[in-house]
């Protein structure tokens, strides 16, 4: 009995290290070119082409302004950037305020069609009816809370300039990373994410993944597919999963920052996760045998498909499968005589133990490297960025219970309440740290 529990566990674990493997040399492909990031720029592009930027938001009135205004505060012609606002199903002042911030704002009624993927179809719907969609070489998709670098437009039009890309996708950094652990957690991971899985997959010329906000799509693409034909819980995923199918590139801009805001209650980031889990098992399950196909094409396009696979498949139900038929065990054996007991209870306990050591110095470990190598980005006090290094596995492993809960629960698209003002995004400064301190968001001295 104990060595065929000591043979599962040895199984199992192999499995989900060799299936992830791949994450640990993208991994030490960031660390080992970030300093020499700058020579992986896109040149300066002579040409500047015309964009959209589209923003769906319901009840932001508190932050809609914010963005349009750092928006219209770009270092790129402003002829060449029009700012479009889906309202989505508003009982605030949204559209209004969006309005008298200077952008064009459409206001969407729909409560049986709900979220994010919907309000963009509409938009693009209504560009398309009204003529307006021949205008662009591509949009620029935000959520409402965001801040956007000054740089930003020019940066990615750069990008946009240098190779034949489906979409490009930034650097996502954070307004709020020093407010609580959750805001934190949020931050270290989309810091990671842009350093070490889209950078290094852009130097390495496979598929880059967009999370959220702050991407460019190229018009050819949503010409192409009619406008935004992703509706599952997590449509931006779900768009990276089709371009890889399809063999379209999605790049990386480096250079091209925005500030997003996190969220700071553990219910809302509850629920917001549970989607998102909800969400990978869903383009999983849509996705998943093209994604197998496309491996199949070899090469680059073949590896975008495992990578993708990787991303969407249920691997945390794989350690969640480990540790219940170790706990299950451990639980069914207290019925055994006593000889059997302590040693059966005595390796399953070790196990749990082990492991959890494991994945938590793995996190921690996760987590050091990308403060310590992003440490000037971060926008928070040397204090914090210490402190929620420390919390840092604890917010990662609420995705245990978050993937089982997922599983069974209907799980709906939730707004998420915004508040983060510019002015909080002022930088901090560090004891000890004066070079590369960050320049305030919105200079205009610039």
């Amino acid at each position: 009995m104990l060595q065929l529990i000591q043979g599962f566990n040895l199984a199992l674990s192999l499995l989900i290290t060799m299936a992830f493997a791949y994450q640990g040399v993208l991994m030490a492909v960031g660390f080992l070119r970030r300093r020499q990031a700058d020579r992986y720029d896109a040149p300066s592009a002579a040409e500047k082409r015309r964009y959209a930027a589209v923003i769906s938001a319901r009840n932001e009135e508190a932050v809609i302004g914010e963005l349009i205004e750092s928006l219209k505060d770009q270092d790129y012609p402003p002829e060449l950037l029009d700012i479009y606002v889906v309202a989505d199903n508003c009982t605030d002042n949204t559209a209004a305020c969006a309005r008298r911030a200077g952008a064009v704002v459409y206001e969407r009624f729909n409560t049986e069609q709900v979220g994010k993927g919907y309000a963009l179809d509409y938009l693009f719907g209504r560009l398309r009816s009204e003529g307006l969609e021949a205008r662009y070489a591509g949009y620029f998709v935000f959520d409402a809370d965001n801040i956007v670098d000054r740089a930003f437009v020019r940066r990615m039009n750069d990008t946009a300039c240098s190779g034949d890309f489906a979409a490009i996708t930034c650097y996502r950094n954070s307004k709020n990373f020093g407010a609580n652990w959750i805001s934190a957690g949020y931050s270290l991971w989309f810091l990671r994410e842009a350093r070490f899985l889209n950078f290094p997959r852009m130097l390495l010329g496979t598929n880059c993944t967009v999370s959220g906000t702050g991407f460019l799509i190229s018009a050819d693409v949503i010409r192409r597919n009619g406008g935004w034909p992703f509706h599952l819980l997590t449509e931006d995923l779900q768009f990276s999963a089709d371009c890889a199918a399809e063999g379209w590139r999605i790049g990386y801009c480096d250079k091209a920052v925005i500030y997003d805001e996190q969220p700071t209650r553990f219910r809302q980031s509850w629920d917001q996760r549970l989607r998102w889990t909800k969400g990978f098992y869903q383009v999983a399950w849509h996705y998943a045998p093209q994604l197998i196909q496309g491996i199949g094409r070899g090469g680059k396009k073949g590896f975008s498909c495992y990578d993708v696979l990787m991303i969407v498949a249920p691997g945390s139900l794989l350690t969640v499968s480990l540790l219940l038929v170790n706990l299950l065990v451990a639980v069914s054996c207290l019925t055994q005589p006593g000889y059997l007991v302590d040693d059966i209870v005595r390796t399953e306990l070790m196990f749990l133990a082990k492991n959890f050591a494991l994945y938590y110095c793995g996190f921690a470990a996760m987590g050091a490297v990308t403060a310590a190598c992003e440490w000037d980005r971060i926008r928070a006090s040397r204090r914090e960025k210490l402190l929620y290094l420390i919390t840092f596995p604890f917010f990662m492993m609420t995705y245990i219970p978050i993937a089982v809960a997922a599983l069974r629960r209907k799980v709906e698209w939730k707004p998420i309440e915004h508040h983060t003002a510019a002015q909080d995004l002022a930088p901090r400064r560090t004891p000890g740290r004066k070079k590369g301190r960050p320049q305030p968001l919105l200079d205009r001295t610039a």
